[in-house]
């Protein structure tokens, strides 16, 4: 019976997504598909990256990683408030005032082609990584409650759900998933309201006496101050929060071609900050879930399972919350799986097509090629959510941002090189900078955990990008500010 309310759920789903998506659509021209025609609203805009922002991984892995280290999440979440603010002040202005497409044209007009190739490439290399982590997840979820017992490859699950995914992305783009996103975060937020109110009526908690019990649980610790080797150190934590939204937001295409569909920079900067805020309180729901979820389990007598991302989906699925809680959570997990991976496949269509093919001006056909590129990137996919999942053996948003720290901090180190210095590095040296800096931080890591015993955590994105930039500095000369001009 679980099976059947959990498909039936995706179909109904699925209907209204590609309804929206192609009532919103457009002409599904390159203009509109790349930058929606710069008219999106901007409270659209910011209601609907909270749901890509979120992504199915939040649903699961957040609420089960309170068994392990409490609510310790929290001092990222509010890292996370601060790095907005510096996309929205310091970011955002430079990507309105040079009327980017493409957010990695900047690193053409500052150091030339082959910087802008690199950044471009280690964006491709990134969101590919991290979308699929993503999406993996929620593939992982349906064939483990779904299909698996119909007898359906796991393979068979995986390219269902890109295909769903193209099926309404391909034609309107941006324009497209501003509101489809929209409608995706509305869905998430209100499965996940729905949910706690579920538990809070099974813990026999009115809501008073749950916030109470989060707060005064052994799991509602959410400030680590004691050890600084640990990874869940408030400083540690604190700092990564920061960086990482600077470079998985405001570094990345994904996100940040969103906001470039805003009217204005004013607009964008709105949007920026609404979301940043918003993002504080959801994640305290999330975590709220996973400390009554625990609490309920010890109630019950129920038996956990040994990753954290399979009990919130083990108290669904096997009816502990009731049916009603099981079409809440497959809107939710599905809601945001796919407003996280229609954006990443757009993006990464947007950033070969106009970072690496150039297609406005090399292709007689533009629009034909996009198309092209659109299917090609989506069997990626596929193969990548294959490769993860035959290699994955930890919680998935752990892994998204530990590959983050490898792939995203040459990124880091290039605009913060490009934004504070005034030189240029040798265009021949910056793809191989880019590529040492990740492999001196793994070496290091290496080392410090046989000498010391010491493993970085998220921290090794700052150190990445330090890297990179030191690695910029030492081949590179003074140049002239007439030098960044087109």
């Amino acid at each position: 019976m679980s099976a059947f309310y959990i498909i039936l759920t995706t179909v109904l789903y699925f209907l209204l997504l590609f309804a929206v998506s192609r009532k919103a659509g457009g002409t599904g021209d390159n203009d509109t598909f790349f930058r929606g025609g710069r008219r999106s609203p901007w409270w659209a805009v910011a209601f609907g990256m909270i749901g890509a922002s979120l992504s199915g991984v939040s649903f699961v892995s957040v609420p089960g990683m309170v068994r392990d280290a409490d609510m310790t999440y929290m001092q990222m979440c509010v890292g996370f408030f601060f790095g907005y603010l510096v996309v929205a002040f310091v970011l955002l202005p430079l990507y309105y005032k040079l009327n980017l497409t493409s957010i990695y044209a900047y690193l053409d007009v500052r150091f030339g082609k082959a910087a802008y190739r690199t950044g471009a490439c280690f964006f491709l290399l990134s969101k590919m990584l991290g979308a699929a982590a993503r999406l993996y997840l929620v593939c992982l979820i349906l064939q483990n409650y779904v299909f698996g017992s119909l007898g359906v490859p796991f393979e068979v699950t995986a390219s269902g759900t890109v295909f769903l995914i193209w099926l309404y992305t391909f034609r309107g783009g941006i324009k497209s998933l501003v509101w489809t996103d929209a409608l995706q975060t509305l869905c998430l937020v209100t499965a996940l309201v729905l949910i706690l109110y579920q538990l809070c009526r099974l813990n026999d908690f009115t809501v008073v006496e749950a916030v109470r019990h989060v707060v005064e649980s052994p799991y509602g610790r959410w400030i680590e101050w004691d050890d600084w080797t640990s990874r869940q150190h408030f400083v540690k934590q604190f700092l990564s929060g920061i960086f990482i939204v600077i470079v998985m937001t405001g570094l990345d295409q994904d996100m940040m071609q969103k906001n470039l569909t805003c009217k204005n920079l004013h607009d964008a900067q709105k949007d920026m900050c609404s979301y940043g805020f918003s993002f504080i309180p959801l994640n305290m729901l999330f975590l709220g879930v996973g400390v009554l979820l625990l609490a309920l389990a010890s109630r019950e007598g129920i038996g956990l399972p040994v990753k954290g991302d399979d009990i919130l989906p083990l108290f669904c699925a096997e009816g502990h919350l009731g049916n009603g809680v099981l079409v809440l959570f497959t809107i939710g997990i599905i809601a945001a799986a796919f407003s996280s991976a229609d954006s990443a496949l757009t993006a990464l269509t947007t950033s070969f097509c106009v970072d690496i093919l150039d297609v406005e001006r090399r292709f007689a056909r533009p629009e034909a090629v996009r198309k092209r590129v659109h299917g090609v990137i989506a069997l990626l996919f596929v193969g990548f959510i294959l490769c993860f999942e035959a290699v994955n053996d930890s919680s998935v948003i752990d892994a998204i941002y530990v590959v983050a720290s490898y792939t995203y901090g040459p990124l880091l180190g290039l605009f913060a090189f490009g934004m504070f210095t005034r030189r240029k590095p040798w265009p021949a040296a910056v793809p191989w900078i880019c590529v040492t800096a990740p492999v001196c931080c793994y070496l290091l890591d290496v080392w410090t955990a046989s000498v010391y015993g010491y493993r970085f955590g998220y921290e090794l994105l700052m150190l990445n990008g330090l890297f990179t930039f030191v690695g910029l500095y030492a081949f590179s000369k003074a140049y002239s500010p007439g030098m960044d001009k087109r």
